[in-house]
């Protein structure tokens, strides 16, 4: 089973898989409406509106692992995104990123080591992964790195479809 092929849910509840993004670069971010790092919102949709005709999207996915700070429901949490940041990117359904009930993609996702080589559990809300056209993981991104560090536009432009 590849990245591509494992089930997911979008926001709305609809089946979907990361398979419908084949062929683009897709920045996953566990995202939360009530954390301190929210505003990057703000940023990732900067980058879908830069990036998105280039083969790449942002898929947000809730997450209330992190002291409680994603609380809504799926409306609620539509509501927030669209009225506060503009959000146009997808989102996925809530999920687990960490733990027992940690979310199959994320059991994938966070084998991959970061920059200074740790893998592992997700440190908190707005940490980013990037996934390759062809499904393969190739970035992690901590959490307090912005969306438009220099070093997450170069490895977001250096996987952009060609």
């Amino acid at each position: 089973m590849t990245l591509h092929d494992i089930p997911l849910r979008t926001l709305t509840g609809e089946p979907t898989t990361l398979g419908a993004y084949e062929g683009s670069a897709v920045l996953l971010v566990n995202v939360a409406s009530k954390c301190g790092l929210t505003p990057q919102y703000a940023g990732l949709e900067r980058l879908q509106k830069e990036y998105g005709e280039r083969g790449f999207t942002v898929l947000g996915v809730p997450c209330n692992q992190f002291a409680g700070q994603e609380p809504g429901t799926a409306e609620e949490i539509q509501t927030f995104c669209s009225t506060t940041y503009g959000v146009s990117f997808p989102l996925l359904e809530k999920v687990d990123v960490n733990g027992e009930d940690r979310h199959p993609l994320y059991t994938e996702l966070t084998k991959l080591a970061d920059a200074e080589g740790a893998a592992g559990d997700v440190q908190w809300n707005f940490e980013k992964f990037l996934v390759s056209p062809a499904g393969e993981p190739v970035a992690r991104i901590r959490p307090r790195t912005e969306p438009e560090a220099p070093e997450v536009l170069a490895v977001i432009e250096a996987n952009l479809p060609r």
